[in-house]
């Protein structure tokens, strides 16, 4: 409009309001100004709002993923679930921080150019919007393919991150096996059927721009050309028409930029669908109890635990049952271990016990309440684990020890230290309870990582502990201090010993033997020694064949 009217001031043909070029002059500029002040806020209004936003659909998305059940991560591969918190999230805070900022701006332009077009001339206006609505059928039907083909691209992505995490995982492995290469083609592999992917859905958004451009400034064209025609007429001043012309090209160039944007839009929309898959999942443990660690419910747990009846098939292999009617009885206090062949079922007992599933049959009761009346978050509190493939975090010795009781002072947290023998050689360190382990503990011994977490466990101090085979992979040096270690944090508590070296349970009250999802035979270790062809004897005589061996 100030345009037309620099235009018309000019020529002679001046108003009350513009009645110089130098007051259009100044009038141009103080609405430049006011535009450019109007787009900083609007850029940092945007920003501020989508930056938080991000915030809050991360840690919604994290605290949903990380309080779904176990059988959930065993169905979905990590660098899938690393993918929809990192690209899907990244894919909408585009949209946020700029996208959605500049389409308001974009629709703006358009509302207020469409006012003026009908300001300077009702007839050339309604010819322009009449091209609308074949923009808008456009956009619904090439949307849908752009939509549908960048989820299936965000798919690929998460597969192709999906390579990653596990080559740099098993890095170690991969050196060994000189495997560069081939995880290099693997990855390519993958990332080439995303580009596939999105070069489809980059096909349609390019048809849609094509058709936005021929639609809009074809009208664009015929609105001048019959504007002409008024000029021609005496029916409307060359001013005006420049003014309308402008603006005819400002809501032009408003509209194929809403295409651009709207083709984002919609590659945000498949994105958000993976994360809305994520929220639509059933949670073992109620959100609030994420983000308050006193939320859970005080329990009064003695560490009785009572097996009936109990059978178990996993979600995944339903047709496959893995316990079979599995009975026994641990008093408060008592230690007992399990053992058996590889697949006899033993780690799968644990895993009931911490509730990771639930029984396909049976009951399984503590205190003689059955598990699954207790709060999950609450029961867990009283159950300690020291595993046999200990994961340290990437933090200092102290954080990992105080992930078994956050809220420990420095001076738990040593003596938890110095009754899992593994002062002695934290204080050698530089940084003594500061130092960095690095990642998953690469940087400590096998022995010096099982320590770290039995110091865990005692800092926990649960009334259930459970021993996964704890010192099956250390050499005779680290398994005489972890056993030290073990002996002491297993006194005045329930303890439940997956063993692999049978040598280690000699003094358990009793001893389990598993073979096949069944309990075969049960007693002390003479007891079971003694039954000639018992599975247990059998396994003595081979861990005493395997020694002479070695030795």
């Amino acid at each position: 409009m100030l345009l037309g009217q620099f235009l018309d001031v000019s020529t002679g043909k001046t108003s009350d309001f513009f009645s110089s070029i130098d007051t259009v002059a100044i009038i141009f500029a103080i609405v430049l100004v006011a535009q450019a002040t109007f787009s900083f806020f609007r850029v940092l209004l945007f920003v501020r709002v989508s930056e938080n936003a991000m915030k809050d659909m991360r840690i919604m998305a994290y605290s949903k993923i990380i309080s779904l059940s176990v059988a959930f991560f065993e169905k979905k591969r990590v660098g899938e679930l690393t993918s929809r918190l990192t690209s899907d999230v990244g894919q909408l805070q585009e949209v946020m921080s700029f996208t959605f900022a500049e389409f308001f701006r974009q629709i703006g332009t358009l509302v207020i150019g469409v006012g003026f077009l009908f300001y300077f001339s009702t007839r050339l206006a309604v010819l322009m919007i009449l091209t609308f609505p074949v923009l808008v059928f456009a956009a619904i039907f090439f949307g849908r393919f752009i939509r549908k083909l960048s989820k299936k691209a965000q798919d690929e992505l998460a597969n192709a991150n999906t390579v990653v995490e596990e080559t740099f995982q098993s890095i170690r492995a991969v050196k060994a096996f000189t495997n560069e290469v081939f995880e290099v083609k693997r990855y390519d592999q993958a990332l080439q059927k995303v580009v596939k992917n999105a070069m489809k859905a980059g096909a349609y958004r390019a048809g849609f721009n094509a058709f936005v451009i021929l639609a809009l400034f074809g009208g664009i064209i015929l609105v001048v050309w019959y504007g002409a025609h008024l000029v021609d007429q005496n029916l409307m001043s060359v001013g005006d028409l420049t003014s309308f012309a402008f603006y005819t090209v400002f809501i032009g160039s408003a509209l194929g930029g809403l295409s651009n944007l709207y083709g984002q839009i919609q590659r945000a929309v498949g994105s958000s669908e993976r994360i809305l898959e994520i929220l639509e999942e059933e949670t073992e443990i109620d959100l609030p109890q994420l983000t308050t660690q006193t939320s859970a419910p005080i329990l009064n747990i003695q560490g009785n635990i009572s097996f009936k009846d109990v059978h178990f098939s996993y979600p995944t292999r339903s047709d496959v049952t893995v316990l079979k009617q599995i009975n026994f009885e641990v008093k408060a206090g008592q230690k007992v271990a399990l053992v058996g062949y590889s697949g006899g079922g033993k780690s799968t007992i644990v895993q009931l016990l911490f509730r990771y599933y639930d029984a396909t049959q049976g009951t399984i009761q503590i205190d003689g309440k059955n598990v699954d009346t207790y709060d999950i978050s609450a029961l867990r509190q009283h159950i300690g684990i020291v595993p046999q493939e200990v994961i340290l975090f990437g933090g200092t010795i102290k954080e990992n020890i105080l992930y078994g009781r956050p809220d420990a002072n420095e001076e738990e947290v040593r003596k938890a230290a110095e009754q899992a023998n593994a002062w002695r050689f934290i204080e050698g360190f530089p940084d003594r309870l500061e130092t960095v382990v690095g990642e998953r503990g690469v940087k400590l011994s096998g022995g010096q990582r099982q320590r770290i977490a039995i110091a865990r466990a005692i800092l926990k101090n649960p009334e259930i502990l459970v021993l996964d085979e704890a010192t099956s992979s250390l050499d005779a040096d680290s398994e005489h201090l972890v056993q030290e270690a073990l002996n002491e944090l297993m006194q005045n508590r329930t303890t439940i010993i997956i063993a692999h070296r049978l040598s280690t349970i000699r003094s358990v009250d009793t001893i389990y033997v598993l073979s096949e999802g069944n309990i075969v035979e049960a007693g002390s270790h003479d007891e079971l020694v003694n039954y000639e062809n018992g599975v247990y004897n059998n396994l003595v005589k081979l861990q005493f064949e395997a020694s002479n061996g070695v030795s």
